[in-house]
């Protein structure tokens, strides 16, 4: 059956003010806040990345490491589209409330369990198998999750108010990423009693196992909630999908909305959302040196800030339409991410926007040499061409370069504003010798701590005003935060509205399988893995913007394909 558009005379009789009745205002609570539990769940990893890393991780170089454990992060988002797949098809078949009950109760118990699993050096490699099991789970726990949130208060949603009404369900993986920093940053403080230093060894744990709590919460009000009557309605009528994923995805008349759906916004939006969330932060910490605490306060704030948006461009996109704010967000995200990232280095760590800008740095090599610093299995020690030493130093120090290609059997230099160091050869020293060569060339390159009776070496890079971590006296605050909070004024655009723009793209009997697959296939994919691709563009080129492209061309793309291919569908009728 397919959706109709409603007539003026069915807008005319809906209520002017519209006021929410209890069991609406229940079903928004009860939705709303077992998805925020299980965002929290699921975006904890993200926030303890380089600190999973390290419990986890530890046999490989530190570059890889940090990738990797972005990569098992991404491994919650890659299985997502299943989760969709297998809910969907239960949510179409046996209702969205029984499906979303099963959802937070996978999500969890996994969340849960991964605060008591063994660290590596407990258990060896077994430790981050069963982190990635784990991770899989919760990954196929919100592949059902979001779709039947989004649906079951859509359809019980007033016509003319379902991006208000949905716009709650779009806050709740912002709100369940504040909700984790909070958290976060609360245990982390030495206000209460753990500290940085124990939070690193087991005060990460915590958070973790706070989610049982939530759990229980979230599963006492699931369990208040009746089935929604747009369900009820097709189940009494005999005219539910006996096969919803075949008729989904089976017949080119829904399936060319799929697709269209998925290349006309979700792409743009799943880009725009982790690159202003996520990847800021990873920004902050890996490549400005911002420390953890402060980089995740200053996320919080932006956060709080600017969330209360979602609910504005939801409404807004019950007047207007959807489409225009989805595609207005991603035009502007396409065309300020790079003046804004380079903003946002001048703003939280000022030396290393001065020593970018007065001494650059600059590899020379015979690009034939060069290998990426990125090396899955851990089995590339990046000693063996002098390029890779130079870009393996480097990479290490998160140190911005540039290329510069040198003939071959040339040996690598280094570059830094009029001084050039060479790198080691290895053709020409083995063994020790070798060992000792990159040691003296990392020690010139970036300095040495002090160590004992030994005192600190000052490496060229800090020579020239390279800082090892961003100073806290020379952050300003203020204008970080606004960055931040534009970043997430964007995703509030994109994401706000569309919810209710993916329910009313398809019909009732199989409106579940429908909008699942494509959001968490944007969504898990191209937005999940954005920080692993990101970070692993960089390792490539050395350049720590490069990775903005990715997000770049897909919310372009999707700004051009949506302008053209994407239909406008906030006056439609969802009954049916």
């Amino acid at each position: 059956m397919s959706v109709l558009h409603e007539t003026a005379e069915d807008l005319a009789r809906l209520p002017k003010h519209h006021v929410a009745t209890h069991d609406e205002k229940l079903v928004i609570t009860a939705s709303s806040l077992g998805t925020v539990f299980e965002w929290y769940d699921f975006y904890l990893y993200g926030l303890l990345t380089a600190i999973i890393a390290a419990q986890f991780l530890t046999g490989l170089n530190q570059t890889t490491s940090f990738i990797m454990a972005l990569l098992v992060f991404a491994a919650g988002f890659i299985v997502r589209p299943f989760g969709a797949l297998v809910f969907g098809h239960i949510g179409d078949l046996f209702g969205r409330r029984y499906t979303f009950i099963i959802t937070l109760t996978v999500m969890g118990l996994s969340t849960f369990l991964v605060g008591c699993l063994p660290t590596y050096k407990q258990v060896g490699v077994a430790a981050p198998i069963m982190l990635v099991v784990l991770r899989m789970f919760q990954g196929l726990a919100l592949g059902g999750e979001y779709g039947g949130a989004a649906t079951y208060v859509a359809e019980h949603a007033p016509a003319g108010k379902r991006g208000l009404y949905t716009s709650w369900i779009q806050i709740t993986a912002t709100a369940g990423l504040a909700m984790a920093l909070l958290i976060v940053i609360a245990v982390r403080s030495p206000i209460t009693g753990v500290g940085e230093e124990a939070f690193k060894q087991w005060g990460w744990r915590i958070p973790y196992l706070v989610s049982g709590l939530f759990l229980v919460l979230g599963l006492w009000l699931r369990l208040k909630l009746h089935e929604s009557p747009v369900f009820q309605k097709i189940k009494s009528e005999g005219s539910g999908s006996k096969a919803p994923l075949k008729d989904a995805f089976g017949k080119w008349s829904n399936l060319k909305i799929v697709l269209i759906a998925f290349f006309g916004a979700i792409a743009g939006q799943a880009v725009v959302w982790y690159t202003g969330q996520l990847y800021a932060m990873y920004f902050l910490e890996k490549m400005l040196k911002v420390d953890g605490l402060t980089a995740n306060t200053l996320i919080i704030t932006a956060l709080l800030l600017a969330t209360p948006f979602f609910l504005f461009f939801g409404a807004l996109s019950d007047k207007i339409g959807r489409k225009p704010i989805i595609l207005t967000g991603c035009a502007l995200a396409a065309l300020t991410m790079f003046p804004v990232f380079h903003a946002l280095t001048e703003a939280a760590n000022p030396a290393l926007a001065h020593a970018q800008a007065n001494a650059p740095v600059k590899v020379m090599a015979y690009p034939g040499e060069c290998s990426s610093q990125f090396d899955p299995v851990g089995a590339n020690k990046f000693d063996t061409t002098s390029c890779d030493i130079v870009k393996n130093a480097l990479a290490k120090a998160a140190i911005n370069y540039e290329n510069v290609d040198a003939p071959s059997g040339s040996v690598a230099s280094v570059s830094i504003g009029g001084k050039t160091i060479i790198a080691p050869d290895p053709a020409q020293v083995s063994g020790e010798d070798k060992k000792k060569a990159i040691a003296a060339f990392t020690t010139a390159l970036v300095g040495k701590a002090a160590s004992g009776d030994k005192p600190a070496v000052v490496g060229e890079l800090t020579k020239v005003g390279y800082p090892t971590k961003a100073d806290p006296d020379q952050i300003d605050k203020p204008k970080v935060v606004a960055i931040l909070f534009y970043l997430v004024l964007l995703v509030t655009m994109v994401y706000g509205p569309i919810a209710a723009m993916l329910v009313e793209l398809f019909p009732s009997r199989i409106r579940y399988s429908s909008m699942s697959l494509p959001y968490h296939i944007g969504n898990g994919w191209l937005g999940g893995l954005l920080p692993a691709i990101g970070f692993a563009m960089v390792a490539a080129n050395g350049d720590i913007y490069y990775g903005f492209w990715y997000p770049v061309i897909v919310a372009a793309a999707t700004f051009f394909f949506g302008l053209f291919f994407l239909p406008e569908t906030f006056r439609r009728n969802i009954d049916g």
